[in-house]
C-alpha cells in the first residue's frame, strides 16, 4: 500500500499548478491535491485566511482518512501545513515546505499588497491577468486577488506561527528554500527550522520562488530523497 502525500498550493494558486508534480510522484505515492476555498473557480463564501485554509486541509484529511500523511506545502501551502500541525498534533503528519514566507510584518505585507491591485495587474501585466483568469475563471480572479491581499494584511498584523506555535509541532519537518528566491530569505527559513523541535533545513540553489519557474522533475526527485531520509 502506497504512502499518502498531500500537495498544498500557494497564494493565488490552485491544484492545477501541481498537476505535473502529482504525476511525477504518483508511482511512489497516492497523491492528493485540492483547492483551498475560493480558488480554482470555487465559490468565495468566506473571507480568505490561513485558518480557513487550515480547516479546509483538516476536513480533507478527515474525509479522505489521510492521517499520518506526508504534506508538501508550496509557499502559503507550507504555512498552512505548519499551522495545521500546530493545531492538530494527533494527525501525525510529516511536513515539507518550499518557499514559505515566515517573517510577516505590516511593512512586508504592505509591500506585497501594493502588487495585488487587480485593475493594475490587468492594465500593466495582462499576461499575468490572463493566467490568473485561467486558474480562477474570468469572473472570479479579481476577487481572489483582493481576498489574498486582505489575507496578507491580516498576516502582517497578526502572524499565525509564533515561536510558541512552532515549538508545539511534534511532526518531522523539512524547510526548503530556493537559492534564487527573492521573496523568502534563507535566514528566516533557517531561524524557523531552528525553533522547530524536529526539523531540517535545505537550500536548493537553482530554484526561484515562482512555482512556474521550478523544474518539476528535479523537485519530485528532491521530495523523494528527502522523504527517504525522514523515515
Amino acid at each position: 500500500m502506497k504512502e499518502y502525500i498531500i500537495l498544498l498550493h500557494g497564494a493565488l494558486g490552485t491544484k492545477q499548478q501541481l498537476e505535473g508534480l502529482k504525476h511525477l510522484l504518483s508511482e511512489q505515492f497516492e497523491v492528493h491535491t485540492f483547492n483551498f476555498d475560493g480558488h480554482g473557480g470555487m465559490a468565495i463564501e468566506k473571507s480568505f485566511s490561513i485558518d480557513l485554509f487550515v480547516d479546509n486541509t483538516y476536513s480533507y484529511i478527515k474525509t479522505q482518512k489521510l492521517e499520518k500523511a506526508i504534506v508538501f506545502g508550496y509557499s502559503m501551502g507550507g504555512y498552512v501545513a505548519l499551522r495545521l500541525a500546530s493545531k492538530y498534533q494527533d494527525l501525525g503528519l510529516k511536513i515539507l515546505t518550499l518557499g514559505t514566507k515566515f517573517d510577516w510584518t505590516p511593512d512586508f505585507a504592505q509591500q506585497e499588497i501594493r502588487m495585488l491591485n487587480p485593475d493594475k495587474i490587468e492594465e500593466k501585466v495582462p499576461k499575468f491577468a490572463h493566467y490568473l483568469a485561467s486558474l480562477h475563471t474570468v469572473d472570479q480572479w479579481k476577487e481572489v486577488v483582493v481576498q489574498t491581499a486582505n489575507m496578507m494584511r491580516q498576516l502582517g498584523n497578526a502572524p499565525k506561527l509564533g515561536d510558541h506555535d512552532l515549538k508545539n509541532i511534534a511532526s518531522t519537518v523539512v524547510i526548503m528554500v530556493g537559492g534564487k528566491d527573492t521573496m523568502v530569505t534563507q535566514e528566516e527559513s533557517k531561524r524557523i527550522c531552528d525553533v522547530l523541535p524536529n526539523a531540517h533545513f535545505k537550500v536548493i540553489d537553482e530554484f526561484h520562488h515562482q512555482i512556474e519557474k521550478i523544474n518539476k522533475q528535479e523537485l519530485a526527485q528532491i521530495i523523494l530523497d528527502v522523504i527517504k531520509k525522514m523515515k
